[in-house]
Protein backbone atom coordinates (compact mmCIF):
# COMPACT_ATOMS: atom_id res chain seq x y z
CA UNK A 1 0.00 0.00 0.00
CA UNK A 2 1.37 3.39 -1.02
CA UNK A 3 1.71 5.76 1.93
CA UNK A 4 0.98 9.45 2.17
CA UNK A 5 4.64 10.43 2.63
CA UNK A 6 5.37 9.31 -0.92
CA UNK A 7 2.57 11.39 -2.39
CA UNK A 8 4.41 14.10 -4.30
CA UNK A 9 2.59 17.32 -3.41
CA UNK A 10 4.57 20.18 -1.99
CA UNK A 11 3.17 21.57 1.26
CA UNK A 12 2.17 25.06 0.22
CA UNK A 13 -0.26 25.64 3.07
CA UNK A 14 2.15 26.05 5.96
CA UNK A 15 1.15 29.19 7.88
CA UNK A 16 -1.63 29.85 5.35
CA UNK A 17 -5.13 28.99 6.50
CA UNK A 18 -6.86 29.47 3.14
CA UNK A 19 -5.80 26.51 1.00
CA UNK A 20 -7.70 27.90 -1.96
CA UNK A 21 -10.60 30.15 -2.91
CA UNK A 22 -12.53 30.70 -6.12
CA UNK A 23 -15.19 33.35 -5.77
CA UNK A 24 -18.33 33.80 -7.84
CA UNK A 25 -21.73 35.42 -7.40
CA UNK A 26 -22.82 35.64 -3.75
CA UNK A 27 -26.31 34.41 -4.65
CA UNK A 28 -25.00 31.18 -6.19
CA UNK A 29 -24.09 28.06 -4.16
CA UNK A 30 -21.09 28.21 -1.85
CA UNK A 31 -19.18 25.17 -0.64
CA UNK A 32 -16.66 25.29 2.20
CA UNK A 33 -14.20 22.43 2.63
CA UNK A 34 -12.40 22.18 5.97
CA UNK A 35 -9.32 19.97 6.25
CA UNK A 36 -6.68 19.44 8.91
CA UNK A 37 -9.02 20.17 11.83
CA UNK A 38 -6.95 17.36 13.30
CA UNK A 39 -3.36 18.13 12.44
CA UNK A 40 -2.28 14.55 11.74
CA UNK A 41 -5.05 14.09 9.15
CA UNK A 42 -3.36 15.54 6.09
CA UNK A 43 -5.05 13.76 3.18
CA UNK A 44 -7.83 16.33 2.85
CA UNK A 45 -5.34 19.20 2.74
CA UNK A 46 -3.28 17.57 -0.01
CA UNK A 47 -6.44 16.68 -1.94
CA UNK A 48 -7.70 20.27 -1.83
CA UNK A 49 -4.33 21.54 -3.04
CA UNK A 50 -4.51 19.31 -6.08
CA UNK A 51 -8.17 20.03 -6.88
CA UNK A 52 -7.70 23.80 -6.71
CA UNK A 53 -4.79 23.52 -9.16
CA UNK A 54 -7.07 21.74 -11.64
CA UNK A 55 -10.20 23.88 -11.34
CA UNK A 56 -11.06 26.25 -14.19
CA UNK A 57 -12.71 29.39 -12.85
CA UNK A 58 -14.94 29.89 -15.90
CA UNK A 59 -16.53 26.48 -15.24
CA UNK A 60 -17.51 27.35 -11.67
CA UNK A 61 -20.91 28.71 -10.75
CA UNK A 62 -20.59 30.04 -7.22
CA UNK A 63 -17.82 30.05 -4.60
CA UNK A 64 -15.44 27.40 -3.30
CA UNK A 65 -13.35 27.70 -0.13
CA UNK A 66 -10.64 25.37 1.13
CA UNK A 67 -9.81 26.07 4.79
CA UNK A 68 -7.04 24.50 6.87
CA UNK A 69 -8.19 23.91 10.44
CA UNK A 70 -5.37 23.53 12.97
CA UNK A 71 -2.23 25.15 11.59
CA UNK A 72 -0.09 24.51 14.66
CA UNK A 73 -1.01 20.84 14.95
CA UNK A 74 -0.67 20.37 11.18
CA UNK A 75 2.91 21.65 11.29
CA UNK A 76 3.72 19.21 14.12
CA UNK A 77 1.75 16.30 12.62
CA UNK A 78 -0.30 15.95 15.81
CA UNK A 79 -4.04 15.58 16.29
CA UNK A 80 -3.95 18.67 18.53
CA UNK A 81 -1.57 20.62 20.77
CA UNK A 82 -3.54 21.46 23.91
CA UNK A 83 -7.06 20.14 23.28
CA UNK A 84 -9.13 18.73 20.45
CA UNK A 85 -10.17 21.56 18.11
CA UNK A 86 -13.10 19.46 16.92
CA UNK A 87 -14.64 19.31 20.41
CA UNK A 88 -14.76 23.06 21.13
CA UNK A 89 -17.78 24.16 19.10
CA UNK A 90 -20.41 24.62 21.78
CA UNK A 91 -22.07 27.84 22.89
CA UNK A 92 -20.36 27.70 26.28
CA UNK A 93 -16.92 27.12 24.75
CA UNK A 94 -17.39 29.96 22.28
CA UNK A 95 -18.53 32.26 25.08
CA UNK A 96 -15.28 31.50 26.91
CA UNK A 97 -13.35 32.95 23.98
CA UNK A 98 -14.99 36.34 24.53
CA UNK A 99 -13.80 36.72 28.12
CA UNK A 100 -10.70 34.54 28.52
CA UNK A 101 -7.55 36.43 29.47
CA UNK A 102 -5.30 33.76 28.03
CA UNK A 103 -6.02 31.36 25.18
CA UNK A 104 -4.48 27.99 24.40
CA UNK A 105 -3.33 26.91 20.93
CA UNK A 106 -6.66 25.47 19.79
CA UNK A 107 -8.69 28.40 21.11
CA UNK A 108 -6.58 30.76 18.98
CA UNK A 109 -7.21 28.50 15.97
CA UNK A 110 -10.91 28.44 16.80
CA UNK A 111 -11.18 32.24 16.85
CA UNK A 112 -9.64 32.48 13.39
CA UNK A 113 -11.94 29.78 12.02
CA UNK A 114 -14.95 31.35 13.68
CA UNK A 115 -14.20 34.70 12.03
CA UNK A 116 -13.86 33.05 8.61
CA UNK A 117 -17.14 31.21 9.11
CA UNK A 118 -18.90 34.36 10.28
CA UNK A 119 -17.73 36.28 7.20
CA UNK A 120 -18.88 33.51 4.84
CA UNK A 121 -22.33 33.40 6.42
CA UNK A 122 -22.55 37.19 6.27
CA UNK A 123 -21.58 37.59 2.61
CA UNK A 124 -23.20 34.62 0.84
CA UNK A 125 -26.95 34.27 0.36
CA UNK A 126 -27.11 31.22 -1.91
CA UNK A 127 -27.23 27.59 -0.79
CA UNK A 128 -24.37 26.87 1.61
CA UNK A 129 -22.57 23.55 2.06
CA UNK A 130 -19.94 22.69 4.66
CA UNK A 131 -17.76 19.59 4.35
CA UNK A 132 -15.10 18.52 6.85
CA UNK A 133 -12.43 16.19 5.45
CA UNK A 134 -10.94 13.64 7.84
CA UNK A 135 -9.08 10.33 8.05
CA UNK A 136 -9.05 7.65 10.75
CA UNK A 137 -6.35 5.82 12.68
CA UNK A 138 -7.77 2.43 11.65
CA UNK A 139 -8.31 0.76 8.31
CA UNK A 140 -11.70 1.75 6.92
CA UNK A 141 -13.97 2.11 3.96
CA UNK A 142 -14.48 5.75 2.96
CA UNK A 143 -17.66 7.00 4.62
CA UNK A 144 -19.81 10.02 5.49
CA UNK A 145 -20.86 11.11 8.97
CA UNK A 146 -23.83 13.42 9.45
CA UNK A 147 -26.00 14.93 12.12
CA UNK A 148 -29.47 13.42 11.73
CA UNK A 149 -31.24 16.09 9.67
CA UNK A 150 -33.17 15.28 6.50
CA UNK A 151 -31.27 17.83 4.38
CA UNK A 152 -28.04 16.09 5.39
CA UNK A 153 -29.47 12.69 4.56
CA UNK A 154 -30.73 13.76 1.12
CA UNK A 155 -27.44 15.34 0.11
CA UNK A 156 -25.28 12.54 1.52
CA UNK A 157 -27.29 9.92 -0.35
CA UNK A 158 -25.81 11.21 -3.61
CA UNK A 159 -22.38 9.76 -2.78
CA UNK A 160 -21.60 6.04 -3.31
CA UNK A 161 -20.31 5.42 0.23
CA UNK A 162 -21.82 4.28 3.54
CA UNK A 163 -23.38 6.91 5.80
CA UNK A 164 -23.25 7.00 9.60
CA UNK A 165 -25.77 9.23 11.32
CA UNK A 166 -26.50 10.15 14.91
CA UNK A 167 -22.89 10.72 15.95
CA UNK A 168 -23.87 14.09 17.46
CA UNK A 169 -25.54 12.22 20.31
CA UNK A 170 -22.15 10.89 21.41
CA UNK A 171 -19.74 13.75 20.66
CA UNK A 172 -19.80 17.17 22.26
CA UNK A 173 -18.59 20.14 20.24
CA UNK A 174 -17.73 19.03 16.68
CA UNK A 175 -17.47 21.90 14.20
CA UNK A 176 -20.11 20.39 11.91
CA UNK A 177 -22.64 20.02 14.74
CA UNK A 178 -22.28 23.74 15.41
CA UNK A 179 -22.82 24.55 11.72
CA UNK A 180 -25.74 22.14 11.47
CA UNK A 181 -27.39 23.86 14.43
CA UNK A 182 -27.29 27.02 12.31
CA UNK A 183 -29.43 25.13 9.78
CA UNK A 184 -26.99 24.40 6.94
CA UNK A 185 -26.07 21.21 5.10
CA UNK A 186 -22.94 19.91 6.77
CA UNK A 187 -21.23 16.56 6.58
CA UNK A 188 -17.95 14.88 7.37
CA UNK A 189 -16.07 12.70 4.92
CA UNK A 190 -13.59 10.16 6.26
CA UNK A 191 -11.48 9.10 3.30
CA UNK A 192 -9.41 6.27 4.81
CA UNK A 193 -6.50 5.63 7.13
CA UNK A 194 -4.26 8.57 8.02
CA UNK A 195 -1.07 7.66 6.19
CA UNK A 196 -2.34 5.84 3.11
CA UNK A 197 -2.24 7.68 -0.21
CA UNK A 198 -5.57 6.14 -1.24
CA UNK A 199 -7.07 8.47 1.38
CA UNK A 200 -5.93 11.40 -0.77
CA UNK A 201 -7.40 9.81 -3.89
CA UNK A 202 -10.70 9.22 -2.12
CA UNK A 203 -10.76 12.83 -0.91
CA UNK A 204 -10.06 14.11 -4.43
CA UNK A 205 -12.91 11.98 -5.77
CA UNK A 206 -15.28 13.17 -3.05
CA UNK A 207 -14.43 16.86 -3.52
CA UNK A 208 -15.01 16.65 -7.27
CA UNK A 209 -18.34 14.86 -6.85
CA UNK A 210 -19.43 17.41 -4.25
CA UNK A 211 -18.74 20.23 -6.70
CA UNK A 212 -21.01 18.54 -9.25
CA UNK A 213 -23.78 17.62 -6.81
CA UNK A 214 -23.96 21.18 -5.44
CA UNK A 215 -24.22 22.57 -8.97
CA UNK A 216 -20.97 24.52 -8.76
CA UNK A 217 -19.63 22.58 -11.74
CA UNK A 218 -21.60 20.90 -14.50
CA UNK A 219 -20.99 17.19 -14.87
CA UNK A 220 -19.66 17.65 -18.40
CA UNK A 221 -17.09 20.16 -17.11
CA UNK A 222 -15.97 17.97 -14.23
CA UNK A 223 -12.58 16.34 -14.65
CA UNK A 224 -12.98 12.53 -14.71
CA UNK A 225 -16.46 12.46 -13.14
CA UNK A 226 -17.00 8.75 -13.88
CA UNK A 227 -13.57 7.86 -12.53
CA UNK A 228 -14.32 9.67 -9.28
CA UNK A 229 -17.59 7.77 -8.90
CA UNK A 230 -15.86 4.49 -9.60
CA UNK A 231 -13.05 5.30 -7.18
CA UNK A 232 -15.46 5.66 -4.26
CA UNK A 233 -17.58 2.68 -5.33
CA UNK A 234 -14.48 0.50 -5.45
CA UNK A 235 -12.98 1.68 -2.17
CA UNK A 236 -16.33 1.48 -0.34
CA UNK A 237 -16.86 -2.05 -1.74
CA UNK A 238 -20.25 -0.96 -3.13
CA UNK A 239 -21.47 -0.40 0.44
CA UNK A 240 -24.06 2.41 0.61
CA UNK A 241 -25.76 1.27 3.82
CA UNK A 242 -27.00 3.88 6.28
CA UNK A 243 -25.86 3.09 9.82
CA UNK A 244 -26.63 4.55 13.23
CA UNK A 245 -24.30 4.87 16.21
CA UNK A 246 -25.52 2.78 19.14
CA UNK A 247 -22.51 2.86 21.47
CA UNK A 248 -19.34 4.79 22.23
CA UNK A 249 -16.57 3.64 24.54
CA UNK A 250 -15.18 6.80 26.13
CA UNK A 251 -11.64 6.85 27.44
CA UNK A 252 -11.46 8.30 30.93
CA UNK A 253 -8.67 10.65 31.97
CA UNK A 254 -5.47 8.89 33.09
CA UNK A 255 -6.77 5.54 31.85
CA UNK A 256 -4.52 3.43 29.66
CA UNK A 257 -6.63 2.28 26.71
CA UNK A 258 -5.27 -0.24 24.22
CA UNK A 259 -7.34 -1.41 21.25
CA UNK A 260 -6.65 -4.95 20.09
CA UNK A 261 -4.83 -4.91 16.77
CA UNK A 262 -6.51 -5.71 13.48
CA UNK A 263 -9.99 -4.23 13.76
CA UNK A 264 -11.30 -2.27 10.77
CA UNK A 265 -14.24 0.14 10.64
CA UNK A 266 -17.46 -1.57 9.50
CA UNK A 267 -16.15 -5.00 10.50
CA UNK A 268 -18.91 -7.22 11.94
CA UNK A 269 -18.53 -8.05 15.62
CA UNK A 270 -20.50 -10.17 18.07
CA UNK A 271 -21.61 -9.29 21.57
CA UNK A 272 -18.99 -10.44 24.08
CA UNK A 273 -15.99 -10.34 21.74
CA UNK A 274 -12.82 -8.89 23.26
CA UNK A 275 -12.11 -5.47 21.71
CA UNK A 276 -9.62 -3.69 23.96
CA UNK A 277 -8.01 -3.39 27.37
CA UNK A 278 -8.49 -0.48 29.73
CA UNK A 279 -5.71 -0.58 32.33
CA UNK A 280 -5.96 -4.28 33.30
CA UNK A 281 -9.65 -4.63 32.48
CA UNK A 282 -10.92 -6.45 29.41
CA UNK A 283 -13.39 -4.51 27.29
CA UNK A 284 -15.96 -6.72 25.62
CA UNK A 285 -18.50 -5.68 23.02
CA UNK A 286 -21.91 -4.94 24.51
CA UNK A 287 -23.65 -5.28 21.15
CA UNK A 288 -23.84 -7.26 17.97
CA UNK A 289 -23.06 -4.80 15.21
CA UNK A 290 -20.16 -3.20 13.36
CA UNK A 291 -17.02 -1.77 14.94
CA UNK A 292 -16.51 1.85 13.94
CA UNK A 293 -13.43 4.08 14.19
CA UNK A 294 -11.38 1.95 16.63
CA UNK A 295 -8.61 4.12 18.08
CA UNK A 296 -5.04 3.28 17.06
CA UNK A 297 -3.31 6.50 18.07
CA UNK A 298 -2.26 8.09 21.34
CA UNK A 299 -4.43 11.21 21.20
CA UNK A 300 -8.21 10.99 21.30
CA UNK A 301 -10.93 10.28 23.87
CA UNK A 302 -13.15 7.93 21.85
CA UNK A 303 -11.92 4.34 22.03
CA UNK A 304 -14.38 2.91 19.53
CA UNK A 305 -17.97 3.16 18.37
CA UNK A 306 -20.43 0.41 17.52
CA UNK A 307 -22.91 1.02 14.70
CA UNK A 308 -25.86 -0.87 13.26
CA UNK A 309 -27.65 -0.63 9.89
CA UNK A 310 -30.98 1.22 9.88
CA UNK A 311 -33.90 -0.43 8.12
CA UNK A 312 -34.98 1.59 5.04
CA UNK A 313 -38.59 1.51 6.27
CA UNK A 314 -37.61 3.36 9.45
CA UNK A 315 -35.72 6.00 7.46
CA UNK A 316 -38.79 6.66 5.31
CA UNK A 317 -41.08 6.72 8.35
CA UNK A 318 -38.85 9.19 10.18
CA UNK A 319 -38.82 11.51 7.17
CA UNK A 320 -42.61 11.42 6.97
CA UNK A 321 -43.02 12.14 10.69
CA UNK A 322 -40.63 15.07 10.52
CA UNK A 323 -42.18 16.53 7.38
CA UNK A 324 -45.50 16.93 9.22
CA UNK A 325 -43.96 18.08 12.53
CA UNK A 326 -45.41 15.03 14.27
CA UNK A 327 -43.12 15.71 17.21
CA UNK A 328 -45.79 18.13 18.44
CA UNK A 329 -47.61 15.02 19.64
CA UNK A 330 -44.77 14.11 22.02
CA UNK A 331 -45.54 16.96 24.42
CA UNK A 332 -49.02 15.51 24.96
CA UNK A 333 -47.34 12.71 26.91
CA UNK A 334 -46.74 13.22 30.65
CA UNK A 335 -43.18 14.19 31.55
CA UNK A 336 -42.38 15.78 28.17
CA UNK A 337 -42.47 19.54 27.70
CA UNK A 338 -40.91 22.09 25.37
CA UNK A 339 -37.66 23.55 26.63
CA UNK A 340 -37.41 25.65 23.47
CA UNK A 341 -39.95 24.87 20.75
CA UNK A 342 -38.44 27.25 18.19
CA UNK A 343 -35.06 25.53 18.43
CA UNK A 344 -36.58 22.06 18.74
CA UNK A 345 -35.48 21.22 22.28
CA UNK A 346 -37.59 18.91 24.46
CA UNK A 347 -37.28 18.59 28.24
CA UNK A 348 -37.91 14.95 29.11
CA UNK A 349 -38.29 13.34 32.52
CA UNK A 350 -35.78 10.49 32.86
CA UNK A 351 -38.53 8.07 33.86
CA UNK A 352 -40.36 8.83 30.62
CA UNK A 353 -37.12 8.58 28.64
CA UNK A 354 -36.61 5.07 30.00
CA UNK A 355 -40.21 4.14 29.18
CA UNK A 356 -40.04 5.49 25.62
CA UNK A 357 -37.21 3.69 23.86
CA UNK A 358 -34.49 5.88 22.36
CA UNK A 359 -35.37 4.81 18.77
CA UNK A 360 -38.83 6.38 19.20
CA UNK A 361 -37.26 9.78 19.82
CA UNK A 362 -34.86 9.18 16.93
CA UNK A 363 -37.77 8.71 14.53
CA UNK A 364 -38.94 12.23 15.33
CA UNK A 365 -35.39 13.56 14.97
CA UNK A 366 -34.49 13.94 18.65
CA UNK A 367 -31.11 13.10 20.08
CA UNK A 368 -30.08 12.93 23.74
CA UNK A 369 -27.89 15.66 25.24
CA UNK A 370 -27.16 17.34 28.60
CA UNK A 371 -28.52 14.98 31.23
CA UNK A 372 -29.14 16.34 34.74
CA UNK A 373 -30.37 14.50 37.84
CA UNK A 374 -34.00 14.24 36.72
CA UNK A 375 -34.30 15.30 33.07
CA UNK A 376 -32.59 15.19 29.70
CA UNK A 377 -32.71 17.67 26.86
CA UNK A 378 -33.48 16.22 23.44
CA UNK A 379 -32.39 18.24 20.41
CA UNK A 380 -34.01 18.23 16.97
CA UNK A 381 -32.12 19.45 13.89
CA UNK A 382 -35.21 19.60 11.67
CA UNK A 383 -36.73 22.71 13.25
CA UNK A 384 -33.47 24.57 12.65
CA UNK A 385 -32.86 23.38 9.07
CA UNK A 386 -32.90 26.13 6.44
CA UNK A 387 -34.88 23.98 4.03
CA UNK A 388 -36.01 26.97 1.95
CA UNK A 389 -32.36 27.59 1.05
CA UNK A 390 -32.11 24.18 -0.65
CA UNK A 391 -35.59 23.56 -2.08
CA UNK A 392 -34.59 24.80 -5.53
CA UNK A 393 -31.39 22.76 -5.64
CA UNK A 394 -31.49 19.88 -8.10
CA UNK A 395 -30.43 17.23 -5.57
CA UNK A 396 -33.24 18.26 -3.19
CA UNK A 397 -35.91 18.18 -5.90
CA UNK A 398 -34.73 14.77 -7.13
CA UNK A 399 -34.69 13.34 -3.63
CA UNK A 400 -38.21 14.60 -3.03
CA UNK A 401 -39.63 12.87 -6.13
Amino acid sequence: MKHIESYNIKNQTKRNRIIGKIEGAKTEPTIVFFAGIHGNEKAGVYALQKVFKQLIKDHIKGTIYGVLGNLEAFDKNQRYIDEDLNRLWTKSQIDVLKTAKTLNTEQIQQIELFNILKEILKTHSGALYFIDLHTTSSKTLPFITINDAIINRKFSNLFPVPIVLGIEEYLNGPLLSYINELGYVSLGFESGQHDESVSIQNSIAFINLALVFTGLIKKENSLNYSEHCNQLKKESKQNTTIFEVVYLHRIQAKHHFKMLEGFKSFQNIKKGVLLAHNNSTKILSKHNGNIFMPLYQKQGNEGFFIIKPIKPFLLKLSELLRRFNADNLLVVLPGITWFNKQKGVLYVNLKVARFLAKPIFHLFGYRNKQTDATHIKMYNRERLSKIKLYKKEMWYKKAKN
